[in-house]
């Protein structure tokens, strides 16, 4: 049979640890909306910036090697 004061040390301990898990998770529910915040920042501009990009449907396909300077 255990100590009653075991018993307390064993509770004060496991009380420990479940506040400690308790901060642990609200930090990461703060740093999970902080990135859907961001990730939803970068969509949007991702959208504007395809909105903006001219249309290359009847662009003929250009190669990088077209692109070079006249140097190379």
């Amino acid at each position: 049979m255990e100590h009653p004061n075991d018993i307390e040390q064993r509770l004060t301990a496991l009380e420990i640890k479940a506040s400690f898990a308790e901060d642990l998770v609200d930090e990461l529910n703060q740093v999970i909306v902080r990135q859907q915040a961001r990730l939803d920042a970068l969509t949007h501009a991702v959208m504007r910036l395809q909105a903006q990009a001219p249309a290359a449907d009847g662009a003929p396909f250009r190669s990088l090697r077209d692109e070079l300077p006249p140097h190379y």
